[in-house]
């Protein structure tokens, strides 16, 4: 017995030693977690592309992660998967959405060796008053000017006709994603003689992320109401639009989806390769997820600040492939991206006199 213990002991201390020189040496890997909020991994939306980026960066990087989906969507909730995370040695963990400012404004404290990616947020302790630790980063996007080149898009695919817009919960990222597209419509029918109208019962925001019956009725009426195209900025509620597109499709109408957050255009498939996703106002959270991963792993993770990520970045836009759009529309929609880039054009973050 004696001697199978010193032989334990011998294999622990060198087990232990052998750790030290590969951390010494850059070696030793650390573990990337995310917490998803109310909607799931696979909601082709938000998490899903927040999560894309991460394993994405587990894959370039040869490093582990893991997601975890609370019960319940309190910031107790929240809480507590952020610690089992941390209590399973994951250092880096990135958090989606709103909801976890106050979340990450607790943990930033108490865990003081980890770091903490929030996006669409800052900390703060219920009185919205912004406390962004040193161990975390803050990461917004300049919605308003990927769906404005979503709505320029449209309106010139679509020329004559209705347009309608399927909102989430009504919080600014979403408002901004909205009131862009309100513009893009707006400069569209200005600049490229298009005729296309918005009406107030055709902009709805349904309250959830994750009501898919509800997107799909939502759909429904608007297309019964003359809409041709739906801007669907409500991620796992939106998956109900989708599916009330395909319908309308299969069965002969001409309707049209546009998505949001990421490229959309496999959620629409319906026949072949043909999509009902006329393009989609992308926000790339997956590449400020890899770009935060990447960071830290370069010794560079920033901290403390606020970063925003828009056109002029290429945090946000249209993606590069839309195939249902010609190619002389994605070269004027092409030259709308580089006057947003270079300031000729400004999109406005408020709502002003857009709806809602």
């Amino acid at each position: 017995m004696s001697n199978r213990g010193l032989n334990l002991g011998a294999i622990f201390t060198i087990l232990f030693m052998v750790m030290a020189v590969c951390s010494a040496n850059g070696v030793a890997v650390f573990k990337v977690g995310m917490v998803t909020d109310s909607g799931t991994i696979d909601d082709k939306s938000f998490n899903q592309g927040t999560w894309e980026g991460i394993q994405r960066a587990g894959k370039t990087f040869k490093i582990e992660t893991r997601f975890l989906k609370p019960e319940g969507t309190t910031e107790a909730d929240y809480v507590k998967e952020i610690g089992n995370l941390y209590d399973g040695g994951y250092r880096l963990i990135i958090c989606p959405g709103f909801k976890f400012e106050t979340a990450v404004f607790h943990a930033q404290q108490k865990y003081l060796d980890a770091k903490f990616v929030l996006i669409d947020g800052q900390p703060h302790s219920g009185d919205f008053k912004p406390v962004i630790g040193k161990n975390t980063v803050s990461i917004f996007f300049a919605e308003q000017e990927s769906s404005f080149l979503a709505g320029v898009a449209a309106a010139l695919k679509i020329k004559d006709g209705k347009a309608g817009i399927l909102c989430g919960m009504k919080i600014p990222p979403v408002q901004r994603f909205n009131w862009g597209f309100q513009q893009g419509i707006k400069y569209a029918n200005e600049h490229f003689k298009t005729n296309i109208k918005i009406k107030p019962e055709n902009v709805i925001y349904q309250g959830s992320f994750n009501d898919v019956a509800a997107g799909q009725q939502l759909a429904a009426m608007m297309f019964d109401n003359g809409v041709k195209v739906i801007f669907n900025a409500a991620a796992g509620t939106g998956i109900g639009a989708i599916n009330e597109a395909e319908k309308r499709v299969k069965a002969g109408k001409t309707v049209w989806i546009i998505g949001v957050d990421r490229d959309q255009y496999t959620d629409g498939i319906y026949e072949g390769n043909q999509s009902i996703i006329l393009t989609s106002a992308v926000k790339r959270v997956d590449q400020a997820a890899f770009a935060m991963i990447k960071a830290l792993k370069e010794e560079k993770f920033p901290g403390g600040e606020i970063l925003t990520f828009n056109a002029k970045s290429n945090g946000v836009g249209i993606p590069e492939r839309n195939p249902n759009l010609s190619k002389e529309i994605q070269e004027k929609v092409a030259k709308v991206l580089e006057k947003l880039k270079s300031g000729e054009i400004v999109v406005f973050n408020q709502q002003g006199d857009l709806i809602q």
